[in-house]
């Protein structure tokens, strides 16, 4: 599905990313996590084109993407949840949904509708002529994950979705990326909830100072405390 190589991405002279790596299949959770400020969301930007990298190639279903405008990459069959939801909170939930529909294509056969989209976030379907703003923190961020959901993608990008949560809304989020996985889609999702990552996640890797310093399995990383100590401060 997702194959990025070698991905050296700057800001300004800043060096963020130091030849980052990874791969996402088919129905696979890869969850990406690491301090504050170690380039987890520069990677997800990269992806998406909001940040250009200097160096490195991505693939999505083994097409070459990189530097192709966001539009394009979003028509392709990525999606990005953003951190901190980013929600059109002036508009009603159902016109945030309607946004993505000129991103679906005819060539692709997995495009979500509304009422497919409601039946993963049944909440959504009752707010649905609601202003955004007025829905809670957890509800906002359901509709991110559904505005993302109805572009049709085929991986996932999620950022933070956990952030501000309480424990039983961030429950039911893993549970909703669970299920899309097992449904086919690959999830990229960086977190710094260490529990709802492992719980969620089929496979994990630490990022420090823009670069992939562990991979392995969810139960290899809880057990191993060194890594946990050094890149998490556990």
């Amino acid at each position: 599905m997702l194959e990025v190589t070698e991905l050296n991405t700057y800001y300004g002279y800043s060096h963020i990313l130091h030849g980052v790596s990874l791969t996402v299949k088919q129905g696979e959770v890869l969850a990406v996590l690491g301090r504050n400020g170690v380039g987890k969301t520069t990677l997800v930007h990269s992806i998406v084109s909001f940040a250009k990298p200097a160096t490195g190639r991505i693939k999505l279903n083994r097409e070459e993407i990189t530097g192709l405008p966001t539009h394009q990459i979003v028509r392709k069959g990525i999606a990005l949840v953003p951190q901190g939801r980013r929600v059109f909170r002036s508009l009603s939930v159902i016109e945030n949904l309607s946004i993505p529909f000129p991103c679906q294509t005819k060539t692709r056969d997995n495009s979500w509708d509304l009422e497919k989209t409601f039946q993963v976030f049944p909440t959504l379907r009752a707010r649905r002529d609601q202003r955004a703003g007025n829905l809670s923190g957890g509800e906002q961020q359901m509709l991110a994950m559904a505005r993302a959901l109805v572009s049709g993608p085929d991986v996932l990008l999620l950022d933070e979705p956990s952030e501000g949560l309480a424990p039983l809304i961030v429950k039911g989020i893993s549970e909703v990326i669970q299920k899309l996985a097992a449904g086919g889609m690959a999830i990229l999702l960086v977190e710094q909830n260490f529990n709802m990552a492992l719980k969620t996640a089929h496979s994990v890797l630490v990022m420090s100072r823009g670069q992939i310093v562990h991979q392995s399995t969810p139960q290899d990383l809880a057990a191993n405390h060194e890594i946990k100590a050094r890149y998490l401060g556990m």
